[in-house]
């Protein structure tokens, strides 16, 4: 059994750890951060304050998961503290469960009625919960909902005389044009309503065509590359296309995902994208992310800013485009690129991602689900993700499937890392994460992955974020999420 001294002793190590946690905390460095909370907590357990602050590390990172289960073990330690259960309605919010955020901000109001603070979330919370319920009363039932795109011809759309931006001649998309929507927008112009309706329908109809799991062919002596989340960073998009090269037959690309939400230039990172496709199809092959969703838009931003720059109908036209991107590429029989991960279950085959009808939002559970969400893990086996959706898998998973299926290698993106760019499973999995600076508080670099054929071996290439406009990230984000950012 510990002595009194003994236990006096790892108190008061763990008040320490705790201290260094938070200087960790307020440098960004939230990773180490919830290292040193963890060491305070394994000195510590009784504490709810350690495990509070190590549920808002957690959310910096996006692991709202794990940081509801901290927030709820705080709560256990001490029904009373109120920070538990404003990390966890935090946590909540973020994942888009308004309703058990609801619940836990109701119950901070409770233990602080005088606090303003408390008040105002509560009330922008009461008025998201209410919001939800009116749209879900409008709604359409799936089966009779008619495409927006159907009701839209972009020719009849007038180009006032006073247009002085990019124009597209006809139906072609030039790379004339693309370079001169670049300038418009590195300028913060927008591309007038008639183009970008002609952008995102031509794209439309090219992704409704594809399967949900795209071969691609890269010839002998031709290289390939596949970049992780953008993000809404315009800038530093445009930084990998001064590093790289634009996108063309030659200089083929693979954008896996994330294109959009968070950064605030998230409608021009996703319309250079559609403009180069557009321009020439195999110059650059596009992938969902779990944030090409309507619920991620909803509250990261991308939304806000498609209503604000264009309109309310391209809100609706963007969320159906994104239910028509592939899930999963395969570059020479050898590569798997995905944007989250594997699978809760063994056995699956890359026909069974071709079977997926993706034509949705994405479900909470299944292979698309999986595919969008799931990240690696150390230890071998699987295990609860960190994220609150999909699942952790380790080594021997990745392994197996990629012997299943006669890989080579799998690249995903999906997750911040500081290089950039990380290789775990023993050098079978690549993750690439291409917004540096992420959110403009990270500190980390981005990357992006060349292959050059036949042995597709990847060469990674690093790079720094680069300044852009006086915009913050989260600028058109909900309301109730940037109270909290």
């Amino acid at each position: 059994m510990p002595t009194m001294e003994t236990e006096k002793s790892n108190t008061s190590r763990a008040e320490e750890l705790k201290q260094l946690a938070n200087e960790a905390f307020k440098g960004h460095k939230y990773s180490q951060a919830i290292d040193l909370y963890t060491q305070a907590i394994e000195l510590n357990s009784e504490n709810a304050v350690y495990w509070a602050n190590r549920a808002f590390a957690h959310t910096k990172l996006e692991e709202y998961g794990s940081a509801i289960q901290d927030a709820t073990k705080a709560i256990e330690i001490d029904s009373k503290y109120s920070k538990g259960y404003y990390r966890r309605g935090a946590a909540y919010l973020a994942m888009g469960k308004f309703k058990d955020a609801l619940k836990d901000f109701q119950q901070v109001k409770k233990l602080c009625p005088n606090d303003p603070d408390a008040t105002k979330k509560l009330k922008e919370c009461e008025k998201a919960v209410m919001k939800l319920k009116f749209e879900e009363a409008i709604s359409v039932p799936e089966s009779q909902r008619r495409s927006v795109a159907d009701f839209i011809d972009y020719h009849t759309v007038e180009v006032e005389p006073q247009y002085t931006g990019a124009r597209i001649e006809g139906d072609v998309v030039t790379l004339d044009f693309v370079k001169k929507m670049l300038d418009d927008f590195k300028n913060q112009k927008n591309l007038h309503k008639r183009y970008a309706y002609q952008v995102v329908l031509q794209t439309r109809e090219m992704l409704r065509a594809l399967p949900s799991l795209v071969d691609i062919v890269v010839p002998e002596g031709k290289h390939f590359t596949v970049c992780g989340d953008v993000h809404g960073q315009f800038y530093d998009l445009l930084n990998i296309f001064e590093l790289n090269g634009f996108p063309s037959e030659d200089n083929p690309y693979l954008f896996n995902g994330d294109f959009v939400d968070r950064g605030s230039f998230s409608l021009e990172v996703i319309l250079t994208l559609f403009a180069f496709k557009c321009m020439c199809p195999s110059a650059i092959y596009l992938a969902r992310g779990n944030h090409e969703s309507k619920s991620m838009n909803k509250i990261y931003g991308f939304e806000g800013e498609v209503r604000s720059k264009l309109s309310e109908t391209f809100v609706e036209l963007f969320a159906e485009v994104f239910c028509c991107l592939p899930l999963a590429h395969v570059i020479n029989g050898k590569v798997f690129v995905v944007h989250g991960g594997l699978f809760s279950v063994d056995g699956v085959k890359l026909s069974d991602i071709r079977t997926i009808d993706r034509f949705c939002e994405p479900p909470e559970e299944g292979l698309m689900c999986e595919l969008l969400w799931s990240d690696p893990q150390p230890q071998p086996g699987r295990g609860p993700s960190k994220r609150g959706v999909g699942l952790s898998f380790g080594a021997d998973i990745t392994k197996r499937f990629l012997q299943e299926n006669n890989l080579d290698l799998v690249v995903r993106s999906h997750e911040v890392k500081d290089e950039g760019y990380e290789i775990e499973h023993d050098g079978k999995l690549i993750t690439v994460f291409s917004a540096p600076n992420y959110c403009d508080q990270m500190g980390n670099k981005g990357a992006f992955i060349r292959f050059e054929a036949p042995d597709m071996k990847p060469n990674v290439v690093t790079f720094s974020a680069v300044p852009h406009p006086d915009v913050k990230p989260m600028a058109y984000a909900n309301n109730f999420l940037r109270m909290f950012s």
